[in-house]
């Protein structure tokens, strides 16, 4: 079970044995169909809707819809590269992979023009509800006379300040990430979409509309604001096609969101690559219909002369200018904003978490120093990152003073950067791993022995160019976005160099473990009987339960085994697996340091493991499953009530395959109160009023049904068939009733016996 090896700083004569440390290698996952994956991406694609149309408007005219439709029908070709990115299964996350194929200068670029897109998505998405919402209230009190005219700016300013606090505080106790509320969300804005539509079809049906001008060279407007540094240059007249991609670098926030498809590759159920390919259409087709048809209809509905004051508020203007009665446009205008609050609400708390989980992972590669990681003493989160990512969120907020198109000029810097690196980054890896994929980006040729993969290098070449015209016609995001990424670099170089040294001494306070790769948990691969104990840790503030399992456990009749079960998010690494000693840094390695020190007082023997889960609970059962293990011992959640902990682990229990195993589940809390639970079908744990109520009933009911004969079983399974014959009557709510008030009768004994 383990290796017997010097320990660093030791006598030499004598020998330990290192600590043996199973790793999984296999992500345990919970599955998701590709509607479920397509309504996580449009979540974050459908939140761009809102602002894009009228940011690409207010710098280019209004020939911005025919930019929005291109930027939107090019986006399908980035979504290959993200589909080819996918198929490689290069190991590692965003910066081993982009490090493998450009080194760990352009590395380290990439990450932090990846955090500048993070760190933005927040505030400008929380800024634009806020300029929704503010719009909804101003049309309100105008419509009830009340006189009160709100800053639009400063509203959605503090808005937006609210939500990040909300979701700062949401992340601090451990926000699990759902792909049910996306496809609800989705629903619901599907709902709204459509009305949308329908509704400005009529709308020039009855009036009548012009066509957006077509974005010849001549009809886009180009002056100082759209030119930037480029401004009173002859270049942009000697060459026509740079006020193509002028019109197309201010139109580019419109595919914001596109890197989640490869966010979600890993959980989409198998076959794996053709249901990302259709979550993939459907985003398309979703995103063509949605996004550019709003900037198309705001043109052709919206008179020109207040057009101006909707640019950041473009469907809540668009829904005030529909032909029919200004109250049912009124109720509409409040059901886009409801749906837009939902959705840009959302995209907050998307870049916090995907902020968390990107710096997580370069922590975890040694490019951020461990102290960042370190868990938070209640909830276990690692709080560090998320304040320092929620701090530089608001501090832009407050920068941006509810300005949208201020923030929307930042964001796309990091936005078509990421993309062009991650281009840059497959087209590399086309060279560097040959090898069979399942998919490659079209148009791919071979010329003496080589593959010239042209559609890929057509497709970095245009986000190259977009990129690069950027920086030269968005003067503020490029000074902020410079200044952010050197900052950044300079912080991940210094910080790696730290950390190296400090990883490449030994750590007199931390024990040294032989971490061992398997592909997958066995009770023979962690060395332990069936029927063992399963202790899930997280963090070594609250390890309480694993104490109390020690203190009661007697090791020659169960084993004890320690998980660790390392969360998955989306946005570190949803598109490639991780390698071991990725699974298993330093602060596992304090946290299992921890766990044996109790151990050791005691004079127990333990083993220990780490798995990989996008699920908490779905990982540790399936982890039990694999194990063989009989019980399950729980710390209580600071987060959620024993009962309701209990409700969320039997919940995932009725989601394993069968056949499913039976656990004996145990909560335990601080001061050492246990709280005991049975997952899967067992016998009730009956009172004795229970057990005399059902006997008092058999009593009664033998001598009328005599002469068969009654047991006290038929008198429970009738009760039951009752119940549900009265639930398929459809008297579901009067049952529902009347339970409510048995259970509360019952509280009301309990509180008062008397």
């Amino acid at each position: 079970m383990s290796s017997t090896t010097p320990r660093p700083n030791s006598e030499p004569s004598r020998t330990v044995t290192i600590p043996r440390v199973i790793v999984a290698t296999t992500a345990m996952l919970t599955f998701i169909s590709f509607w479920r994956a397509a309504a996580i991406v449009l979540n974050d694609l459908a939140s761009s809707a809102y602002y894009a149309g009228g940011e690409s408007e207010s710098f280019i005219g209004k020939t911005a819809p025919w930019f929005i439709l291109a930027v939107m029908l090019f986006s399908y070709c980035v979504r290959a590269v993200y589909v080819e990115s996918c198929s490689m299964f290069v190991r590692g996350g965003v910066y081993r992979v982009v490090k493998e194929a450009l080194g760990g200068t352009l590395a380290k670029f990439s990450v932090s023009a990846l955090m500048f897109d993070y760190v933005l998505t927040g505030p400008i998405s929380g800024v634009s509800a806020g300029q929704y919402l503010a719009g909804l209230l101003n049309e309100l009190f105008a419509y009830f006379h009340t006189g009160i005219v709100l800053s639009e700016n400063a509203t959605a300013a503090f808005f937006a300040v609210m939500v990040t606090l909300y979701f700062w505080y949401e992340n601090i106790k451990g926000v699990q990430e759902s792909s049910h509320k996306a496809l609800r969300i989705m629903q619901i804005t599907t709902v709204m979409v459509a009305l949308l539509i329908i509704w400005c079809t009529y709308t020039i049906w009855v009036r009548g509309a012009h066509i957006p001008p077509f974005p010849w060279p001549s009809n886009i407007r180009l002056d100082q604001r759209s030119l930037g540094w480029l401004y009173g240059s002859q270049i942009v007249k000697m060459i026509p096609m740079i006020a193509v991609f002028v019109g197309i670098g201010h139109s580019v926030l419109a595919m914001s969101g596109e890197e989640s498809l490869a966010q979600v590759y890993r959980e989409i159920e198998a076959p794996k690559l053709p249901n990302l390919k259709k979550a993939g259409l459907i985003i398309f087709i979703y995103s063509v219909l949605f996004t550019s048809l709003v900037s198309f209809f705001a043109v052709m509905i919206i008179p020109d002369g207040t057009r101006d004051k909707y640019l950041q508020n473009l469907i809540g203007g668009l829904a005030m200018n529909l032909a029919g009665p200004f109250t049912l446009r009124l109720i509409f205008h409040a059901f886009v904003v409801m749906v837009g609050t939902m959705i840009l609400a959302g995209a907050v708390n998307t870049a916090i978490v995907g902020s968390n989980g990107v710096l997580n992972r370069v922590s975890e590669d040694g490019v951020l120093a461990d102290w960042f990681r370190q868990p938070h003493r209640k909830f276990g989160t690692s709080h560090r990152i998320i304040n320092m990512v929620v701090g530089f969120q608001i501090l832009t907020i407050l920068a941006s003073r509810g300005d949208v198109t201020f923030l929307a000029n930042l964001y796309a810097f990091g936005v078509i950067w990421s993309f062009t690196m991650q281009g840059i980054a497959v087209l590399v890896i086309r060279y560097t791993h040959p090898g069979d994929r399942e998919y490659r980006v079209p148009l791919n040729f071979h010329l003496f022995g080589k593959e010239i993969p042209l559609g890929l290098a057509l497709i970095t070449l245009v986000l190259f160019l977009i990129a690069i015209v950027n920086l030269f016609t968005k003067p503020s995001a490029t000074v902020a976005g410079s200044i952010f990424s050197i900052i950044m670099f300079g912080v991940f170089s210094v910080s790696e160099r730290i950390t190296h040294r400090n990883r490449g001494t030994a750590h007199v306070e931390m024990d040294q473990f032989n971490v061992a790769a398997q592909e997958d948990l066995s009770p023979q691969s962690v060395g332990v009987r069936p029927g063992n104990i399963l202790v899930p840790v997280s963090n070594y503030h609250a390890l309480y339960h694993l104490q109390a399992v020690l203190d009661r456990v007697k090791p020659e009749r169960r084993d004890v085994v320690v998980l660790h079960i390392r969360l998955l998010r989306r946005s570190a690494s949803g598109s490639s697996e991780l390698e071991a000693e990725q699974l298993f840094g330093s602060v596992e390695q304090f946290l299992f340091t921890k766990a044996l020190s109790l151990a050791e007082k005691r004079g127990k023997t333990i083993r220990l493991a780490v798995v990989a889960a996008n699920d908490m609970w779905s990982g540790i059962l399936n982890a039990g499953v694999k194990l063989e293990s009989n019980t399950i011992v729980l710390g209580r959640s600071a987060k959620l009530s024993t009962a309701e902990q209990a409700r969320e682990i039997g919940l995932a229990w009725e989601l394993l395959p069968d056949p499913r195993p039976q656990f004996n589940l145990e909560i335990f809390a601080p001061g050492g109160q246990r709280e005991y639970f049975l997952l899967g079908p067992h016998a009730p744990n009956l009172t004795s009023n229970e057990v005399r109520l059902i006997h008092r009933l058999w009593l009664r009911f033998s001598e009328l049904v005599a002469p068969d004969e009654l047991h006290h079983h038929d008198v429970v399974h009738f009760a039951l068939d009752e119940v549900l014959n009265e639930l398929k009557e459809g008297k579901e709510a009067d049952v529902v009733a009347r339970l409510k008030r048995h259970v509360e009768h019952n509280k009301a004994k309990q509180t008062n016996p008397l």
